[in-house]
């Protein structure tokens, strides 16, 4: 971890909480939107910590203890919320905060109270933004089909799809339904009318809330995260039903996703997940934000289409050969992620060394580059 010290400055409080706890508080979110921290980590006992473009870094701000940490928060979650974390030990959920919404986790760690912050761009930017390929765009117009948007923690999937639906949002008439735990970005209607459902409070569950969606005459269905069986088999469904299903998964590639797929589910069905996956898969994107060498982060993309063939490999579990599937696409718009990391520093946008700390094979990307 990056110990160096940032400047904390003194921003105005304008609407001051009741104590200082809170007050210092709100000092730590504004200098998150100010410094466009992508988190926040509060630990009992230990300095806040940010992450900056990828960086994580200190702040000489209060030390907080467990029930300094429990007072903050606690103002921001309901009695479910605050029961379910006594209960089960850690609990999601979000706020907003000077119109920029805050994702939570707050959990408990030797036996104390901490909380990671993730800070939602108040703004939902385009493709082009964001640097994201063109290819989306197609991706976007589909009607019906699967569509995941795959990689680690923190290396903006949630922003990708949130872009992919404001593009649809701003060209198409469509009964859109988000489900989400929690809800992060916040949409306004203009072409499409959208509805945001979070999971424990306008919902019990994924599973249940994508069983419900066939009686809310949807066109578009965002699944925050395929997170078991149930939301598999659901997405799917709706998939095959004539709806467009965007959704997220924590795998590395396209062909892992596909085995994550397929695996979530007992030996018995898993040929009929293959057969249905194959039916409704228009694409996976995998991506990786990386640090810019004139700051701010851009993301690489492997990218994986639904065609004929890559459809066949899938039926016929042969999930293994998608890489070079896609490594012999690029005309048709495929592109793996060496590639896509050996482009950006062609471009002179990241250096060699960030790119390699992701290269599925240090041997390819130099290939790649040279």
């Amino acid at each position: 971890m990056d110990q160096n010290q940032i400047g904390s400055g003194s921003p105005q409080v304008l609407n001051p909480m009741a104590n200082s706890i809170n007050v210092e508080a709100e000092k730590i979110f504004r200098s998150a939107q100010q410094m466009q921290a992508s988190d926040i980590h509060f630990y009992s006992d230990k300095p806040v910590v940010y992450r900056i473009n990828g960086q994580l870094m200190t702040q000489q701000t209060r030390v907080f203890k467990s029930n300094d940490i429990k007072e903050i928060f606690s103002s921001h979650m309901d009695d479910w919320q605050r029961q379910y974390l006594e209960k089960q030990r850690e609990v999601d959920f979000s706020f907003k905060f000077d119109g920029q919404r805050m994702r939570v986790n707050i959990f408990y760690e030797m036996g104390q109270l901490s909380a990671s912050c993730r800070v939602i761009p108040s703004e939902i930017l385009t493709f082009a933004e964001l640097n994201l390929p063109p290819i989306l765009e197609k991706f976007a117009t589909a009607k019906q089909g699967f569509f995941l948007v795959v990689g680690p923690t923190g290396h903006g999937k949630s922003t990708t799809i949130a872009s992919m639906i404001e593009y649809i949002n701003n060209n198409r008439a469509e009964n859109i339904i988000t489900i989400e735990d929690p809800i992060e970005y916040g949409f306004s209607d203009k072409k499409s009318f959208i509805a945001q459902r979070e999971v424990y409070s306008d919902t019990l569950s994924f599973a249940r809330a994508l069983k419900s969606a066939l009686r809310e005459d949807p066109n578009i269905i965002f699944l925050g995260e395929i997170r078991d069986k149930d939301s598999a088999e659901a997405a799917l469904s709706l998939a095959e039903t004539g709806h467009l299903v965007l959704s997220t998964l924590h795998t590395n590639n396209a062909a892992q996703t596909v085995d994550r797929m397929v695996d979530i589910f007992p030996e018995y069905q898993q040929r009929q997940i293959r057969q249905q996956l194959s039916n409704t898969i228009l694409g996976v994107v995998s991506q990786r934000l990386l640090p810019k060498i004139k700051g701010g982060r851009i993301a690489a993309c492997e990218i994986l289409i639904g065609t004929s063939a890559v459809r066949a490999l899938i039926r016929e579990g042969k999930s293994h050969q998608i890489p070079n599937a896609i490594q012999t696409s690029f005309a048709q718009g495929m592109i793996n992620l060496d590639k896509s990391l050996a482009d950006l520093v062609k471009r002179g946008e990241v250096k060699i060394e960030d790119a390699l700390v992701w290269a599925e094979s240090p041997q390819n990307f130099k290939q790649e580059l040279y």
